[in-house]
């Protein structure tokens, strides 16, 4: 079953691209105009929600970042 959902968008330009970004779930793309900044928003929010096929069990590998204090 397809069911269609909207989510609200943020589109910004970082020098020659447009950032579009999903203000509910966290998940952004870009393109070179406002118009393919949010259709490629919407491929990859397709994507995220598209349930996993794993043809292989994932490696987890554990990330260090070094923050200041605030």
């Amino acid at each position: 079953m397809i069911r269609k959902t909207k989510f609200s968008a943020t589109v910004r330009r970082e020098g020659k691209w447009y950032v579009a970004q999903c203000l509910e779930v966290d998940v952004a793309s870009q393109g070179r105009s406002q118009a393919t900044a949010l259709k490629n928003l919407s491929d990859a929010l397709a994507l995220h929600f598209t349930p996993p096929i794993a043809t292989r069990v994932p490696k987890i590998m554990p990330v260090e970042v070094k923050l200041r204090a605030a």
